[in-house]
């Protein structure tokens, strides 16, 4: 018998128009980055070389084409779904607010763009793609110059993976020569995506499965804190994700010989990003999506964060406990919301969907996950500034948190040229 409050009480007929025209105009995919470079990337310009790996690939810039690959700096691509992007990676790291590429470039260094050909696939995977990236960079360069290996979000902790476990399976042919790691707001202690957001993923699945395949993909629980595989699940931590720590935790945790850096896109001061928990973030107007309401998180017992409806008169409920107002912490933000009204927006309003977000962002990277120091599961952790004393306690050898809570690792003077000041 069909759950009267689930969204396959929806007719066929309705769910094939609906369907039809969702997957037409839209596809909801989080991830970081001004809309224009996340739907309209201007191209790239041709690399120097490119490197063909298994699940992967590299695109190489020189910094002098006549010396070739002295310098090596690989920087491995973040969490999204589908095959890495050399365009809307270009657009991230060089045409923003800071030419990072070009400036490495500049410096002398020879800027290797790490891809995946699947950037929601398992992060033990990737890490087989970075494995062979950092042998062929070897391979390939001229001279003894120490490699700088590291990534922008998952792909910081891709790396990490990847080095650790050269380090702990050891041989000639695991020698990485590398002096330096970075991470780039990389979640070392977990990510978050607002539950309202993964229950209605999760409940628009068999109208296009796009934004549930992401959320339920083995990257995503291997990221999030808390994850739900179902519109009506409680939240947990996914086993994927225990997994994935202790694979991590066997191989040694963090690689032991290069030094370790990381730069967070929030303030260590304890100042939220402005998004006050259990305010409405986003909600229907749309005839097929009105009554749908999405809430920031609350600390507390059953708090509502969501009033679900597409197409039918239901109207469930999504309530959690226990979960501390992350939202509002302190780190770098994802358009979380936006993302999904933006794409909604695209279909033909005749079809019903028109859709607000009245908060665009929500933290999706607290500071302290990203510098490697606590755990995000309470409020005092999130939002405690981070004193002097406690640096020592990181994981890390040294960080840098920005200056204010800014987008998921924008790419900024502030943080990129700490980065390059540590350059092997």
């Amino acid at each position: 018998m069909t759950d009267p409050n689930h969204p396959d009480a929806l007719t066929e007929a309705d769910a094939r128009r609906i369907s039809e025209a969702f997957g037409a105009a839209a596809r909801v995919i989080l991830a970081p980055g001004p809309r224009q470079a996340r739907e309209a990337p201007a191209a790239a310009p041709e690399p120097d070389d490119e490197w063909a790996l298994p699940e992967g690939r590299a695109w190489v810039y020189l910094a002098d084409r006549a010396r070739g690959l002295t310098r090596p700096v690989i920087l491995g691509d973040g969490f999204a779904s589908g095959p890495s992007d050399l365009d809307y990676s270009w657009e991230i790291l060089e045409r923003g607010p800071y030419p990072f590429v070009g400036e490495l470039r500049r410096r002398g260094y020879d800027v290797v763009l790490l891809g995946f050909d699947d950037r929601g696939a398992s992060i033990l995977d990737n890490a087989k793609v970075a494995r062979a990236a950092i042998r062929e960079a070897i391979a390939r360069r001229d001279g003894d110059h120490p490699l700088t290996v590291g990534g922008f979000s998952m792909g910081g902790l891709v790396t990490r993976y990847a080095l650790a476990k050269m380090e702990h399976d050891g041989g000639p042919d695991n020698d990485h020569q590398t002096a330096l790691y970075f991470s780039y707001d990389s979640p070392h202690r977990g990510a978050w995506i607002p539950l309202a957001l993964q229950s209605f993923a999760h409940y628009i699945r068999r109208l296009n499965a796009a934004f549930s395949e992401q959320i339920n993909s083995p990257a995503a629980r291997q990221l999030l804190w808390q994850h739900i595989t179902e519109w009506d699940d409680s939240p947990e931590t996914d086993k994927e994700r225990g997994t994935f720590l202790a694979e991590l935790e066997r191989v040694g945790g963090w690689p032991k010989r290069p030094k370790k850096i990381g730069v967070a896109n929030g303030v260590r001061i304890g100042q939220s990003n402005g998004v006050r928990p259990g305010e409405k973030a986003f909600h229907g107007k749309g005839l097929a999506i009105t009554g749908t309401h999405l809430h920031t998180q609350s600390v507390g017992e059953d708090q509502l964060v969501a009033q679900l409806r597409v197409v039918t008169l239901r109207k469930p409920r999504i309530r959690t406990s226990g979960i501390p107002e992350i939202d509002g912490a302190p780190g770098g933000t994802l358009e979380g919301f936006g993302i999904l009204a933006d794409e909604l927006n695209k279909i033909p309003a005749l079809i019903g969907l028109g859709s607000q977000a009245d908060v665009r962002a929500h933290c999706f990277v607290p500071t302290v996950s990203a510098i490697a120091l606590r755990d995000i599961d309470t409020h005092e952790k999130l939002y405690e500034p981070i004193t002097a004393a406690e640096d020592e306690l990181s994981e890390l050898d040294e960080f840098r948190c920005a200056s204010k809570n800014e987008g998921h690792t924008l790419v900024t003077e502030e943080l990129c040229a700490w980065i390059m000041d540590r350059l092997p």
